[in-house]
């Protein structure tokens, strides 16, 4: 019986049993789970969807940390407790404020508070006018995630289908994986745009709709993010 696609909630999957471990992540998770972090302080960085907010949030629910996405409020009050901030470098790319950054930094040192950052780069990398807090970043220990090898990749690209409440078999992994960027970025592009194809055709999420809607050529990344269809 064909397995036919049914528009249903999302549900993505963020336990410490659902996290996929491999030579991309291992480290990272290793420097994760140590826990004596340099000054109290850990950074998460690799590329858009590599697992960053994955890690982060097993930690957060195992440390009973707070989980921000800016840096809001009195520091020494947010410094209470063990604290994530993610995506910062956008944050401080788009305006955020460096000197309440630089205070909780501070504050949390003080007070022994774990801080686990995340970004795309080296905290070293990421953008700031301010002296102090561009030192203080320099001397945050990353802990760096990278691009998917083809064991992450194959588990990622079911994973995401699972999400998706999809079950998919061995053969569409090993139709995409030489097909496509290695990238957690273009897994996740790939599988909206199989699933969204799904939908609408009726079909069964499988190599025949790939084929159809992604062509059997080239890299399926660049044409997706360029808005076409593979030739």
């Amino acid at each position: 019986m064909a397995q036919l696609s049914f528009d249903l909630p999302r549900r993505e999957a963020t336990g410490r049993a659902d996290l996929m471990v491999t030579g991309a992540n291992a480290e990272a998770l290793a420097l994760l789970d140590g826990g004596a972090w340099p000054e109290g302080r850990l950074a998460l960085v690799g590329p858009e969807g590599a697992g960053k907010s994955h890690m982060a949030a097993i930690w957060a629910e195992e440390a009973g940390a707070r989980v921000l996405r800016a840096v809001e409020g009195d520091p020494v009050a947010l410094a209470g407790a063990p604290l994530v901030v993610e995506d910062v470098d956008r944050w401080l790319a788009c305006g955020g404020d460096g000197t309440a950054l630089f205070h909780l930094l501070n504050a949390c040192l003080a007070a022994g508070t774990p801080l686990l950052l995340t970004g795309r780069s080296a905290p070293s990398e990421w953008p700031t006018d301010l002296p102090d807090l561009a030192s203080r970043l320099a001397a945050t220990t990353p802990a760096t995630l990278r691009a998917p090898d083809d064991v992450m990749l194959s588990m990622l690209l079911v994973k995401l289908f699972a999400d998706r409440q999809l079950r998919v078999g061995p053969a569409l992994v090993g139709w995409l994986l030489p097909r496509m960027e290695r990238s957690h970025a273009a897994a996740l592009r790939v599988v909206e745009t199989l699933d969204a194809a799904a939908l609408a055709r009726g079909q069964e999420v499988g190599v025949p709709l790939a084929r159809e809607v992604l062509g059997g050529q080239g890299d399926l990344w660049g044409d997706l993010d360029s808005g076409g269809a593979p030739a």
